[in-house]
């Protein structure tokens, strides 16, 4: 066995303790961003579905405002949106660079698009379910917990799963400036040295990542659709 990988990946035997070193760094990134960002997605999802047109705290202003942020965040690719916040990730990190510097043009960049998925998620819940329980007397707070979260759960979890699997490839993008992770391996050793064994090592690593989060994300699935 150590015969065939000495032949075929020679340099990721090399450099086998940075490898490991990426794969942490990875999961720490996509860890802390993630969960940063689905629960500041879920709140600004929910506030942009509640306060449009027609629902139970209309609000256009709000409403507005948070739909123009979000547009404008998504507008601008993920590598210039790493540079033009590089002042604001040293405010709040004290770093631009490595683990720490990534997480915060992660959650820049993460949160706009899993607030889009809430919302998609969350205006597929039946009017005719909201309106019920307005009748009944329930206020705003029983309405976004126990119907449109509870209702809207599904699609949500399809979000999640989306969002975490987009997060993993922007986490190998901020690699392209020193961001850490298994995007910066792939770089500076496949890339730069031009160790292909390593680039093609990295894209399997990145595969089962997301096949994991894919498995895990039908099996939540499978369960709440019962």
């Amino acid at each position: 066995m150590e015969q065939i990988l000495l032949r075929y990946v020679p340099n990721v035997l090399d450099n086998k303790v940075e490898l490991l070193k990426s794969i942490g760094e990875t999961i720490v990134m996509v860890s802390i961003s993630g969960a940063i960002s689905l629960i500041l997605g879920t709140i600004i999802g929910v506030f942009l579905v509640v306060t449009s047109r027609g629902n139970i705290l209309e609000n256009n202003t709000i409403h507005g405002i948070l739909s123009k942020i979000i547009n404008f965040f998504r507008s601008i690719p993920f590598i210039i949106l790493i540079g033009a916040l590089i002042p604001l990730t040293r405010v709040i990190v004290g770093s631009a660079i490595g683990t720490r510097g990534a997480i915060v043009p992660l959650v820049f960049g993460t949160v706009p698009f899993f607030s889009r998925q809430i919302e998609t998620a969350l205006m597929e819940v039946d009017r005719g379910v909201i309106e019920a329980a307005q009748a009944m007397g329930s206020g705003p707070l029983d309405i976004i917990f126990r119907v449109y979260l509870r209702e809207g759960l599904p699609g949500i979890v399809r979000g999640i799963t989306i969002t975490l699997i987009s997060l993993i490839g922007l986490s190998a993008m901020a690699g392209a400036i020193g961001g850490g992770g298994l995007g910066d391996f792939a770089i500076r050793y496949g890339y730069q040295r031009f160790q292909m064994d390593i680039t093609y090592v990295t894209i399997i690593i990145i595969l089962i990542f997301v096949s994991i989060i894919q498995g895990v994300g039908n099996l939540i699935l499978k369960r709440i659709e019962r």
